[in-house]
């Protein structure tokens, strides 16, 4: 029987990439943040499972964004989220960066602790490869294209933790743990589930080894042993959230015609990754695409002059039916600390255009929030993936176009010129998906 799903992410973009793995499997799934659910129509809504517009919802995902929080401050956010959010019924997954940016230690202790409160117990199966990205888990320790995760570009520039071995970030957060090797995750069910059971009658996080999406199948098969266990979370990245959907998955979604807005796409990378910038300089060369370059200084302390100018170059591009690529420059030593506050600008620099949008691909979890906070979006409906941590979705709220949603370290070269092409055929051709 298929389960309904609370989807519980620290950014926008891990919200959509884990909600999709149902959407695609023909699952309804909305992407929500802010007080979505914290209204008394609203919340009896959720609680029934019906939105207001009568239609039942398969996975809520919600945006805690608590990225940039401190750990006291992320696990108090999360657990008054699974007070506001969690009814009976739904299972719940704790999305988790692959690569351990934010507090996931803490919010996992929150979740886990208000569950325990809640239902009287609680238990955690801790699988946070996404080998569709390169990542992957062996004896407990994440590997990014086989290489450990402190020896990375992504742990140099951002990382919470002293390494990157899993015990370790549950051991700082009060969580005992007990780790699963691969061997084990490979000898076949009934193996598995029992060493699955053994972890929870100890009371500890069951951490698991997954070198492919075979070993995270493994996983979501073996664990539905314990889906009628109170306090069951599932924790890690889209793909643990691609093989749960698997094993219950239906019918595909049918295609759908999917309304475009009447110009160009607006494509924005504020993201610092290196797969980001590499996939931005790409689609600069590419035809019927203006770039329009920003830099933090404008951002922050240009005058309304220069703003209007940049935002005139923009609409321009859009209105004459051109894409338009957006891309903070940063420069070679980027100073991380402004990253909400250059988010913030450009959101609020580009909202005056959501009238000649035709679509939007937004890329980087921080960006993509502010953007569409300003644009006055409240939601986004899930429809399918591009590529592994990719999603195609619509807005809701004020604006309702195709919008394509990236976390900046995902994807490759090509990732934002398939996700222009994407759109464009949508705007041209109402093309399905």
């Amino acid at each position: 029987m298929a389960r309904r799903w609370l989807i519980l992410a620290d950014d926008l973009t891990g919200a959509a990439d884990c909600a999709i793995a149902f959407a695609r499997r023909g699952r309804s799934a909305r992407v929500q943040w802010g007080e979505a659910g914290s209204g008394a129509q609203e919340s009896g809504a959720q609680e029934s499972g019906v939105q207001e517009s009568g239609t039942e919802e398969d996975v809520v995902s919600h945006d805690a964004d608590s990225r940039q929080l401190g750990p006291e401050a992320a696990a108090a956010r999360h657990a008054a989220l699974l007070d506001r959010l969690h009814h009976p019924g739904r299972s719940v997954f704790k999305k988790i960066d692959s690569t351990l940016r934010g507090q996931p230690g803490a919010e996992l202790a929150a979740t886990l602790e208000r569950l325990r409160r809640r239902e009287g117990a609680a238990f955690g199966i801790l699988a946070p490869a996404f080998p569709a990205t390169g990542r992957t888990t062996m004896a407990g320790r994440i590997l990014v294209e086989g290489q450990p995760l402190e020896e990375t570009e992504l742990w140099r520039r951002d990382h919470s933790y002293a390494t990157g071995a899993l015990p370790t970030m549950l051991e700082e957060a009060g969580l005992p743990s007990a780790t699963i090797a691969l061997a084990t995750v490979r000898a076949g069910v009934e193996p598995l589930r029992t060493a699955l059971i053994a972890a929870s009658r100890a009371g500890a996080v069951a951490v698991l080894d997954a070198e492919s999406d075979d070993d995270l199948a493994r996983i979501a098969e073996a664990g539905r042993a314990l889906d009628a266990q109170e306090g069951l979370v599932w924790i890690g990245s889209a793909g643990l959230a691609h093989a749960l959907a698997m094993q219950e998955a239906g019918p595909a979604a049918p295609a759908q015609r999917i309304p475009a807005g009447p110009g160009g796409t607006l494509v924005v990378v504020g993201s610092l990754a290196a797969a980001s910038r590499a996939a931005a300089r790409r689609l600069v060369g590419e035809t019927r695409l203006r770039h329009v370059p920003v830099t933090p200084d404008m951002l922050l302390q240009a005058d309304e002059a220069e703003r209007a100018r940049c935002r005139d170059a923009v609409v321009a591009g859009l209105s004459a039916g051109d894409d338009v690529l957006v891309e903070v420059a940063m420069g070679e030593a980027p100073d991380l600390s402004m990253g909400a506050r250059l988010a913030d600008a450009l959101g609020a620099l580009l909202a005056p255009v959501a009238a000649h949008l035709g679509g939007l691909v937004a890329t980087g979890g921080e960006t993509a929030a502010a953007l569409l906070a300003h644009l006055g979006v409240d939601g986004l409906r899930l429809i399918d993936e591009i590529e592994p941590g990719v999603s195609l979705g619509l807005t809701r709220g004020a604006l309702e176009v195709p919008i394509v949603t990236k976390a900046g370290a995902f994807g490759h070269a090509d990732t934002l010129l398939r996700a222009v092409h994407h759109l464009r055929a949508i705007r041209n051709q109402g093309s399905p998906t």
